[in-house]
């Protein structure tokens, strides 16, 4: 097993080679070079903006290339907590959100041209429980009377026509939903905003941000620039040039495991269609089939990846991936790799303005199809002027309760246990 990650061996990934010199001036500086940086340089520069994208790495290098590449419909939270939370004009604002950032997705890989293997082949929620079920025939009236959105179960005798396991007990399937190789797509995203005219300055971690009059200064490892905006687009890996928004985003690691390639016969057993499979645990597993290979992966270990972490994660997906699908016993795991999410504290994702600074974040693990569509939007909502109205900028974007987190997340341990004992109890 190599700690590689599998996506980056299927892409011509953005390399650090002939680095783009850093401008002096620019109208829009974007702070991250992922789904929604590199969405909202290529819409900005469309409309002929000044645009620089600084990124810390290489364009593409975190969670952006590193996900299970769903493109999914929904948010984090489930509908019916939303409608409770914000009311039932904002929830379906949203959730057409949602619904847009799939098109969004699709839109861009047409008239881009990038070949990343979008497919709507639906996604399925797998029940762990039969009390999980019973929730997901609620969720299936609730849908389509309020949202006017058709999804339909799948019973436990039935499943084995989507799902190779007789572990769950029914499912659900949205076949609005798609999937993706992530790595091709961020690295033709790249490509797609160069050619609009955006400038991607990769090893350009940004080291200070001062605000002066109508202008900041951006600091970075290889240069300064001036910039009339700046927008935020750090995801998990915010860092302390922006305080206050690093205090409001918890960075959670994610892990996958890539098989070996498995025949047709095994394959079509585990997934007939190909669907965007997650179960729903607290401490939830997602998994699909791309090229042949189970990509199974999960909240193995709450700390963002590191050596250890990605090894010890490996160890446990694997053995989750075996109780799912018992014919993967004797199979071998070649790749494992890991990346950091972005979760707020509300579970919610957040754009809006904060000192000046415009931003997109908290995508808790929906960040393939809604940090695309949002890094459209926003970028068109700075255009307009008009950011207050974007749907996701309509509620508050908390901090940690008390004030108890400086943007390290010291408590990831406790939350992760916090999440089995939920699972145990359910």
């Amino acid at each position: 097993m190599k700690q590689q990650i599998y996506w980056h061996t299927t892409a011509d990934m953005p390399s650090d080679k002939n680095l783009t010199p850093i401008p002096d001036r620019v109208d829009i500086a974007v702070i991250g070079g992922g789904y929604t940086g590199l969405s909202a340089a290529r819409t900005l520069a469309k409309q002929g903006m000044k645009v620089a994208v600084l990124e810390a790495e290489t364009m593409g290098w975190g969670a952006s290339s590193r996900n299970g590449g769903m493109v999914l419909s929904g948010l984090k939270l489930p509908m019916q907590t939303i409608v409770k939370r914000y009311g039932r004009d904002l929830a379906k604002r949203l959730f057409q959100a949602s619904l847009d950032s799939i098109d969004t997705v699709e839109q861009i890989v047409k008239e881009e041209k990038i070949d990343c293997g979008f497919a709507r082949t639906g996604h399925l929620l797998a029940a762990d429980k039969p009390k999980h079920f019973d929730a997901l025939k609620d969720e299936v009236e609730f849908m389509e009377k309020e949202f006017n959105h058709k999804v339909h179960l799948v019973s436990r005798e039935q499943q084995r026509e989507e799902i190779g396991t007789d572990l769950y007990h029914g499912a659900l399937v949205d076949e609005v939903s798609a999937g993706i190789n992530p790595a091709q797509f961020v690295a033709g995203l790249a490509g797609a905003a160069e050619r609009a005219g955006a400038l991607t300055c990769a090893r350009a971690r940004v080291n200070k941000l001062r605000r002066g009059e109508k202008r900041f200064v951006v600091e970075t490892e290889r240069g300064t620039v001036v910039a009339q905006s700046v927008l935020m687009a750090t995801s998990g890996y915010t860092g302390n040039v922006a305080k206050k928004l690093q205090r409001k985003i918890i960075p959670i690691g994610s892990f996958v495991i890539a098989t070996e390639k498995l025949s047709d016969v095994l394959a079509h057993e585990l997934s007939p269609k190909n669907r965007m499979i997650f179960d729903y645990k607290h401490y939830l597993n997602y998994f699909r089939l791309w090229d042949n290979r189970m990509i199974f992966g999960g909240r193995a270990a709450f700390f963002p990846e590191n050596e250890n972490t990605i090894r010890q994660s490996a160890e446990i997906l694997q053995r989750e991936m075996v109780t799912v699908y018992p014919q993967l016993k004797d199979v071998a795991v070649e790749y494992a790799w890991g990346g950091t999410l972005d979760f707020a504290f509300d579970m919610m994702t957040h754009v809006g303005e904060m000192d000046g600074i415009f931003y997109s974040l908290g995508y808790a693990g929906h960040g393939v199809a809604m940090g695309t569509h949002l890094g459209k939007t926003v970028a068109e909502a700075m255009m307009k002027g008009n950011i207050k109205e974007h749907p996701f900028a309509s509620f508050d974007f908390p901090g940690a309760p008390l004030g108890l987190y400086d943007g390290r997340p010291w408590f990831l341990p406790f939350a992760g246990m916090w999440h089995k004992i939920l699972d145990w109890v359910e």
